[in-house]
């Protein structure tokens, strides 16, 4: 069973590639039915994980083997890799089957088929890895497939520019979490989990000398990793890729956002749990890059106009949720926020698809307005990912995000009280942007100048059918599952594969705490309502008013421009530089380009001695042997 949850969708990646033999829409459907088969098999594992305990390490080959150094390639079934085969597989199941309607019409649909199923391989190669030589063998393989897809379109120049970013970007992370591997293995000796996880408490007081600081292992080993943690997930300071990989169509959106790329951060963090818990400064940090994403991207959701970009930034904002989590030390919180996460969020990039679809590529929200009749399912579907996204009480939202808060609190540090109020403002902001976007999408007045009202209309049953499934699960994931991976009883649960050192008391958290986001986020709806339907001219003069914040949150704090100054600008200028000097002006002045121009010169001139009169070559032939008589007499 285990080997087919992993190379099924890597089977069904190279019928996407012989769609030539098969057709396109049986290679489609092939692609499509590998991956449901997985995502199938990963809910039995699941299942049987939860109630027989089926887990273990299943040894596929041994990859490396020098001296005591051991790399296998495994399949590691724990309940954290369980939990994550089935936001994997499941999400991107739903995304193969909303692909065949999404982009029927696109020439290239076998090979988006085959990216999507090869990106997904490459996740589940991740989440089941037991070392980290394997682990990074996934993440690249995410990084490349993401570099693919965002940039699916490559005869857009904006999707090229985005795939670009992306890639570099991560890039950066990836230098970090690299040398985070190479620190494990030269003090361990291992790149193994298990082996790895025994040894820290030894080395947790060892010293090192880096860059002329005297630093703690654990914490460098951590701070590095989390680099790596912060280019994939997206976190502040190395965020800029995620809304610009909004060029790639919208079931890559739903995939990367929800269950795949994104959570690749946050899955790293929970895993080295026995890391991080014995470096307190590497938690610290953690939990406050988390904070700062989380409010950061609210603020900026809130003024966007782009409706794909608005959720991209709120997947941005939910990460933060879960990185702060994280560093407040409930990793079995931030895994259940991610699990929940992955149905809303799949929801809401996939009806914002739909919406798109209907609109002939529209995307402004500016541009819409008033179609809620015409599309009635994608609009039940996009409030119900709306009331989960924003913790409406009951919604599966509701029951992750919350934990967050109160378990931040619970915490008992300034760190943790400082998180909890973050998170309590973060989620008024996400239901104000939230709620704007369904307002400006389905209600009011109907705005586009290129489309009537009739010519919109609900999408297919292809396209349908994932938004229902994933309705259900933003409705009750959070209600089934809570006891299972946050209860009183979550030690047993998750066993081994998460590492909390100090027990959270369940006993101390106040009623204020419990109700405050709750109210918060319900007020929300009326006060949205207020200001982008009824009372719109108000918002305009607010906007007026406040220029100078509203031109800072629109144009997202300026981070794209900073980077632009402090790095593009410098190293394009620098490779100009070089291009023309070295490349144009030296190798090629004096290299390819001046050889062939003195041959061109030579052989120019050894024309004029082709006139094709007899009397000329003898003339040239009695030179020559002039000279020649003339060399050997003096030379005799």
């Amino acid at each position: 069973m285990e080997y087919a949850i992993l190379f099924l969708p890597l089977v069904g990646a190279v019928f996407g590639y012989l769609a030539k033999y098969f057709g396109d829409l049986t290679s489609q459907l092939i692609t499509t039915l590998f991956v449901c088969v997985s995502a199938i098999l990963s809910i039995v594992l699941f299942y049987n994980g939860i109630f027989h305990g089926t887990y273990g390490n299943h040894l596929i080959y041994q990859w490396i083997a020098s001296g005591n150094f051991v790399v296998n390639w495994s399949i590691n079934i724990d309940p954290l890799s369980s939990i994550m085969l089935v936001v994997v597989s499941v999400v991107s199941a739903l995304v193969h089957i909303y692909s065949i309607g999404y982009m029927n019409h696109d020439p290239n649909k076998p090979r988006f088929m085959s990216y999507l199923s090869l990106f997904t391989f490459s996740m589940l190669v991740l989440v089941v890895s037991d070392n980290f030589l394997q682990l990074f063998f996934g993440w690249e393989g995410v990084g490349l497939c993401s570099y693919l897809l965002i940039g699916f379109w490559y005869k857009k120049e904006s999707a090229n520019n985005a795939a670009i970013k992306a890639f570099i970007v991560n890039r950066v992370g990836d230098f970090g979490f690299a040398i985070g591997i190479f620190l494990i293995f030269m003090f361990f000796g291992t790149l193994n989990y298990n082996e790895v996880f025994q040894l820290v408490p030894e080395f947790s007081q060892e010293k090192i000398n880096f860059l002329g600081f005297n630093s703690n292992l654990i914490t460098l080993i951590c701070l590095f990793l989390f680099v790596g943690a912060m280019g994939k997930s997206a976190q502040f300071f190395l965020h800029t890729w995620l809304p610009d990989a909004m060029e790639g169509p919208t079931p890559v959106s739903a995939l990367i956002h929800a269950a795949t790329m994104v959570t690749a951060g946050v899955f790293l963090v929970v895993r080295c749990s026995p890391i991080f818990e014995y470096s307190q400064v590497a938690l610290n940090f953690v939990a406050i890059i988390g904070m700062l994403t989380a409010f950061f991207a609210a603020s900026v959701a809130i003024v966007q106009n782009d409706i794909k970009r608005i959720i991209a930034y709120s997947t941005c904002s939910q990460l933060g949720y879960m990185f702060f989590a994280a560093g407040v030390g409930a990793y079995h919180v931030a895994i259940f926020h991610l699990f929940t996460h992955a149905f809303f969020k799949a929801l809401l990039f996939l009806g914002s698809g739909s919406v798109i679809h209907s609109l002939n590529d529209e995307q402004d929200i500016r541009n819409m307005g008033g179609i809620w009749k015409q599309m009635p399912f994608t609009w039940i579907a996009m409030i119900v990912g709306t009331l989960a996204l924003t913790g409406f009480p009951f919604l599966s939202g509701y029951y992750s995000k919350d934990a967050i808060i109160e378990f931040a609190y619970l915490k008992g540090t300034n760190i943790g009280y400082f998180a909890a109020s973050v998170g309590i403002i973060t989620a008024f902001l996400t239901a104000i942007y939230s709620w704007r976007l369904i307002l400006k999408t389905f209600h009011g007045k109907f705005n586009n100048e290129h489309l009537s009202k009739s010519e919109i209309h609900e999408s297919g049953m292809v396209i349908i059918f994932p938004l229902a499934i994933l309705i259900l699960g933003s409705i009750f994931a959070g209600f089934l599952f809570k006891d299972f991976l946050i209860g009183h009883h979550y030690v047993d649960f998750w066993k081994d594969s998460i590492l909390i050192l100090q027990a959270f008391n369940h006993s101390h958290i106040p009623m204020w705490l419990l109700y405050t986001t709750p109210i918060l986020v319900t007020l929300a709806i009326p006060l949205s309502y207020s200001l982008y339907i009824k009372n719109d001219k108000l918002l305009e003069r607010i906007k007026i008013k406040n220029e100078l914040v509203y031109k800072f949150l629109l144009n997202k704090w300026y981070f794209d421009e900073l980077y632009n100054s402090i790095f593009v600008k410098p190293v394009k200028a620098i490779g100009s530089f070089f291009w023309k000097s070295g490349d144009i002006k030296t190798i090629d002045r004096f290299g390819p380009d001046g050889i062939s121009k003195i041959v061109k010169i030579i052989s120019k001139k050894a024309t004029k001695f082709q006139t094709g009169y007899i009397y000329d070559y003898a003339f040239v032939m009695l030179i020559g042997l002039s000279l020649l008589l003339t060399i050997f007499i003096f030379y005799k």
